[in-house]
């Protein structure tokens, strides 16, 4: 009676209620996104169509007192914290898959400089306007300009773990709300211009878009790829894939722990209180190093004949990831705390800040798609402006409608572009720790050193040819 008693408690139950209605809405998205035409025709992410009802159906929730044995059935902390871990395991899970052959070959180094161009130029803009707008606006923090590049560049997930850290500093009350929000308008610049810059190069027959339902896909070959382990034996065959997405992270956790454990040791108040938080919030960055090694760690295992079969499988890995990556946005929206967004301050700020960074985004990709993509302009075009405006999974949609069998390197490049992006950014990570201030002076400094590199990065793109 005891152990039954256990199980009928509410707290045990809670975490599966919320995860089943992220579930719910997920699939009352998919039937609202198939059977309403404009909607399907936006290319706008199931996720986030599932997201916005999630939380209208939150605050209504909210709104009225609903709870179970004195708990709330809805809690944000729950779609929170599903999103702080969803990133890291998306990110994973495509790290694992294995770099593809191309008749063009992929742009992985400057790839990656361009995905930190942009978040250097998304944050330039989003901080210079906040800063202006806070010498009128109290309620807005000069710094939250930030969180453009956290919510359009990086995606929901950085834009709730650095708005949460902005919050906490006392400074800028509603910056895990602001934050999200930020992130949930980037799904709608990255789909409806991205749309739009698709029928746009149709009309000019520039471009055939090919739409879902003509594509159809060889599961049985990417399912059983040669040389890998049979998709059913002792274990099954996605059991594996999932068991070293999540070995990834467990060793990501403990890379990160014993780092903070080793700051936490020299007792130097700035890394203490400025940069643990840095690590524990870009958790991602972290797992794309941590998968690195897996992978070497693999291919070793296979050249020393240690490893007979192949126990990875790409298709399976993707299917991971783009489970891991919906599931986040679903999550990052329903989090969402309307009551948060206090002032028309700050709804004014959040509106600028996002229609300034989608069309700067927008000009800035297809300038540079132009110069480093020359062979599949628009592939690489679509594919980042979506991933620098929502996630990989949006780059992916948007990429579907003219590549649906990838046959261009334009989706290896978010890959492997992401993962220099990482290299190359992560010193970079300071500058929010340096900005997290209401003290111009470090503003100023901050700003400084973004155009720098920003230049600098920009010179390297485009300032040295490669040789033929």
């Amino acid at each position: 009676m005891k152990l039954l008693a256990t199980f009928s408690d509410f707290k045990i139950w809670n975490s599966m209620f919320q995860f089943g209605f992220v579930c719910l809405m997920l699939l009352l998205g998919n039937t609202i996104r198939r059977k309403v035409p404009f909607i399907r025709r936006s290319l706008l992410p199931t996720a986030v169509i599932g997201g916005f009802i999630g939380l209208i159906i939150k605050e209504i929730v909210k709104n009225w007192g609903i709870q179970i044995d004195g708990q709330d059935i809805l809690s944000n902390d729950f779609f929170e914290m599903i999103t702080y871990h969803t990133i890291a395991i998306g990110f994973i899970a495509m790290g694992l898959v294995s770099v593809k052959k191309y008749k063009k070959k992929p742009e992985g180094f400057k790839s990656g400089l361009l995905i930190v161009s942009t978040y250097l130029m998304q944050g330039i803009f989003g901080m210079a306007i906040t800063m202006l707008l806070f010498l009128g606006l109290k309620d807005v923090a000069p710094f939250s300009g930030l969180l453009l590049p956290m919510g359009f560049g990086q995606g929901p997930g950085q834009a709730n773990n650095i708005g949460y850290m902005f919050e906490t500093t006392g400074l800028f009350p509603g910056g895990q709300t602001f934050g999200l929000s930020v992130s949930t308008l980037g799904f709608i610049w990255g789909c409806i211009p991205g749309v739009w810059y698709l029928n746009k190069l149709q009309k000019k027959n520039q471009l055939k878009r090919v739409y879902e339902d003509s594509v159809t896909e060889n599961s049985s070959t990417t399912v059983e790829g040669t040389g890998e382990i049979p998709l059913v034996e002792s274990v099954d065959k996605l059991t594996i894939q999932i068991a070293f997405v999540f070995l990834s992270y467990l060793l990501t956790f403990l890379i990160i722990f014993g780092v903070t454990s080793l700051i936490n040791v020299s007792k130097n108040k700035f890394l203490i209180d400025n940069v643990i938080p840095l690590i524990w919030g870009f958790n991602f960055l972290f797992g794309i190093f941590t998968t690195m090694i897996v992978k070497r760690v693999l291919v070793l295992l296979r050249k020393k004949q240690i490893m007979k079969r192949v126990y990875t499988n790409d298709y399976m890995l993707n299917r991971i990831a783009g489970v891991a990556f919906d599931i986040m946005i679903i999550s990052s929206i329903i989090a969402i705390d309307i009551r948060m967004l206090y002032s028309w301050e700050l709804i004014l700020a959040l509106l600028i800040i996002s229609t300034v960074g989608g069309v700067l985004t927008l000009l800035y990709i297809k300038f540079a798609a132009k110069r480093l993509y020359p062979e599949y302009e628009h592939e690489g075009m679509v594919s980042m402006y979506g991933m620098l405006t929502g996630t990989a999974s949006t780059g992916i949609a948007l990429l579907r409608e003219i590549d649906p069998k990838f046959e261009t390197p334009a989706a290896e490049n978010l890959v492997t572009g992401s993962g220099s992006a990482a290299l190359l950014g992560a010193p970079l990570l300071l500058i929010i720790a340096v900005a997290k201030t209401t003290n111009f002076l470090y503003l100023f400094i901050a700003l400084g050193i973004m155009a720098f590199f920003f230049a600098l990065y920009n010179f390297l793109m485009f300032g040295i040819k490669r040789k033929a």
